[in-house]
């Protein structure tokens, strides 16, 4: 299998703990792919691939998935809004909630998606791992075997995409649009 991908965008969120379980029940990975790495610094997930082809050197940096890892109080029931009655938050009790860490796909390809090598086959990791995510989309356009191919997830659920070809309506508009400082009545 040979692909490309060319262009990309994520907005998506889902739990680390969800990522972490996803890695762990052993998921179907490209055959391009043996297994994945995934480190954790700071407040940076990366998970990256390991190439099934022992020829491709161990030196050759191989494409990763690059998150931010956030921390959300999750609530179990809908927190009170700001501006109620000053009276009804003096007895209520506190609603019960947690911290959560959130793993942030979020950004272009060379942002979420880094390096070439292995890219397209990580990128259909990427793909998987938005199926599971319940906030944020995930758009790109990629190649396989010289056919593009329009992904689109929106959260979780797969949409209808397409790779529209239009004419770029700012060449045209670029000619006139601009100032003509020649002609300018102000600058006189």
């Amino acid at each position: 299998m040979t692909g490309r991908v060319y262009r990309l965008h994520s907005t998506l969120e889902l739990p680390l703990e969800d990522v972490k379980t996803y890695f762990d029940e052993d998921p179907d990975l490209p055959p391009e792919i043996a297994d994945v790495d995934i480190t954790r610094r700071n407040n940076t997930l990366i998970i990256k691939a390991v190439a099934a082809d022992e020829s491709l050197s161990k030196y050759t940096p191989t494409a990763q998935l690059k998150a931010s890892v956030t921390e959300t109080r999750v609530y179990e029931e809908e927190p009170p809004r700001a501006g109620g009655p000053q009276w009804a938050r003096d007895e209520e009790e506190e609603i019960p909630s947690e911290l959560v860490e959130f793993a942030c796909f979020k950004g272009d390809r060379e942002t979420v998606l880094q390096n070439t090598a292995l890219q397209y086959p990580m990128f259909l990791v990427l793909r998987d791992i938005a199926r599971l995510a319940e906030k944020g989309t995930l758009t790109a356009i990629s190649e396989l075997d010289g056919e593009l191919e329009a992904t689109r997830i929106v959260e979780g659920d797969e949409r209808p995409a397409k790779v529209e070809v239009v004419e770029n309506p700012s060449q045209k508009q670029s000619k006139n649009s601009g100032i003509n400082w020649r002609d300018n009545k102000f600058i006189s």
